[in-house]
């Protein structure tokens, strides 16, 4: 991501972004969405060779590890109940593509430091969610994508003049998600700077809000949306310090079905840009969809 990207998204989501409250965490069936949908509900699939195929197929449904408080990527209105962004309606069409409809997908909250295990235990199919990929995660588990591409950047309050990039965090209190790349990175490379942690990125909005931390980092699509929320109160400051890929996640050695959603991906530029439009595409900024890497 160019910081003139980023300059685009964070001028024009103001209105293609701005929703209310957070809600906690949920397991439904995903009422709602983004405007990229519906998806052609796909007939007589099959991935041979593939556990979770197999199960989705037996169950006739799917069930999708999201976020859900990530305004433009993965959101729930805990109003409505209507979940939209980016990476949800990614999951509206993987389902759609292996033949489930929308109302058979089974949408689960699960919290960052959660992800590999709920992949791993077969508490979800796939997790579609801001979803790093990293060496470390592919011991564990499989990915899929990258499917977008974006890098770490830093929230701050509107009159925080003392930070204005990566450079000025030391002896800063900085606050991000518990087994998130980002708070691995800024324990790793940026000694001196106090870290917070909590289960959910709204959770550290809060927490910069009333004072108890200085800065929010995270991947800065994700900055821009809380943002956008509080314009009069909160800032993203800074370029992207970082480069983030986000992959499907998929247990591990299930080749088939990898093969599969890549494949999707690479022959499916048309629904990706669809996507993207109609979520975080909405500010008028403009991206390249990242190449599957098939490994």
């Amino acid at each position: 991501m160019t910081r003139k990207i980023f300059a685009l998204v964070a001028t024009g989501s103001a209105v293609a972004l701005a929703l209310t409250g957070c809600g906690g965490p949920s397991t439904d069936n995903g009422s709602g969405g983004s405007g990229a949908g519906p998806f052609e509900v796909a007939k007589n699939v099959n991935v041979t060779g593939s556990p979770t195929f197999d199960r989705i197929k037996a169950a006739d449904t799917i069930r999708v590890g999201v976020k859900e408080d990530q305004p433009g990527l993965g959101y729930l209105d805990s109003t409505t109940g209507q979940r939209t962004g980016f990476d949800v309606e990614m999951a509206r069409w993987i389902s759609a593509s292996l033949g489930i409809e929308d109302k058979k997908i089974e949408f689960k909250a699960i919290p960052s430091a959660n992800r590999e295990a709920a992949i791993t235990n077969g508490d979800v199919d796939i997790y579609v969610g801001t979803y790093s990929i990293t060496n470390a995660r592919k011991k564990l588990i499989d990915f899929a994508g990258p499917y977008f591409e974006t890098g770490q950047g830093l929230l701050v309050k509107k009159n925080n003049h003392d930070i204005t990039s990566e450079k000025d965090l030391t002896g800063k209190s900085v606050c991000s998600v518990t087994g998130s790349t980002p708070i691995q990175n800024i324990k790793a490379n940026f000694p001196g700077t106090k870290t917070s942690e909590f289960e959910t990125y709204s959770q550290c909005v809060e927490a910069l809000k009333d004072g108890r931390v200085e800065a929010v980092t995270t991947d800065q699509a994700i900055l821009i949306g809380y943002a956008a929320q509080a314009p009069d109160e909160l800032k993203v400051v800074g370029e992207p310090f970082t480069k983030e890929q986000y992959g499907v996640g998929l247990k591990k050695g299930d080749d088939a079905l990898r093969h599969f959603v890549n494949t999707l991906f690479t022959n499916g530029g048309a629904t990706w840009k669809k996507i993207y439009n109609a979520t975080l595409g909405k500010s008028g900024s403009t991206v390249q969809q990242p190449k599957p890497d098939d490994y």
